[in-house]
């Protein structure tokens, strides 16, 4: 059945916005009576049904809830360096959302060649994709922020830096316990700078290494992602 996102979401009737109304009306050319489910990124999915066809404003009414999704029971953030093409970054936010993931951080780094992302575009990646996946949590995606502000921010849980500098670094997956929140530094295409990673450490940062193989950003955030929703399955 086809799926639209609204993120107000409650009984009764309401309207999905510009964009979604088109692709039911213009696109999947669906009609008053028809069955559709609505979901809100915030753990519900209903049933409902198209009332008002209107390709600008299409009014559904919600009837019961289909499917409710409870919290994980555990956080995950990502805080990851914005690729220079774009496209690989955009990858990372489909694929990751897919997998499971609760918080995106874009850390602008020393070495980072990308320091501006329209959010706009990104978010509506999101959305796509938890659509597609059937998780029923909308990630959050925060505005970029300097590593050097975000590495002093408190978090209530377990704390990586995955860097490809030398030093003594446990793999991930032996690093992490089950039920924990954790937060993962992803570097640029170029990795963090030496002051970058000294700063982490003094954080309260663990070094960790994600496999024998030299990663490209996104892949690495992928395998970070898939890392911890295997150990927590």
């Amino acid at each position: 059945m086809n799926i639209f996102f609204v993120s107000d979401l409650s009984k009764g009737s309401i309207a999905l916005n510009k964009e979604e109304s088109r692709h039911c009306i213009k696109v999947l050319r669906l009609k008053k009576g028809d069955p559709i489910l609505v979901m809100n990124g915030k753990g519900s999915r209903f049933h409902a049904i198209i009332e008002n066809p209107d390709s600008n404003a299409c009014q559904v009414t919600i009837l019961d809830e289909e499917r409710r999704q409870g919290d994980r029971l555990y956080h995950l953030t990502i805080a990851i360096a914005p690729t220079k093409n774009i496209d690989r970054f955009e990858w990372f936010l489909e694929k990751s959302t897919e997998i499971g993931i609760d918080r995106i951080v874009p850390i602008i780094c020393q070495h980072s060649e990308r320091k501006e992302i329209k959010t706009e575009r990104l978010e509506k990646i999101l959305i796509s994709a938890i659509k597609q996946s059937g998780q029923l949590f909308l990630p959050e995606l925060t505005p970029p922020v300097p590593l050097k502000n975000f590495i002093r921010q408190s978090f209530e849980g377990d704390k990586f830096i995955a860097h490809c500098d030398a030093g003594e670094k446990r793999l991930f997956k032996d690093s992490l316990s089950t039920g924990k929140n954790v937060l993962v530094l992803i570097g640029p295409e170029g990795d963090f700078d030496s002051v970058e990673i000294k700063l982490a450490l003094e954080q309260g940062y663990v070094p960790v290494s994600l496999g024998e193989s030299r990663l490209r950003t996104e892949t690495a955030g992928i395998v970070a992602c898939h890392t911890v929703c295997l150990v927590n399955q």
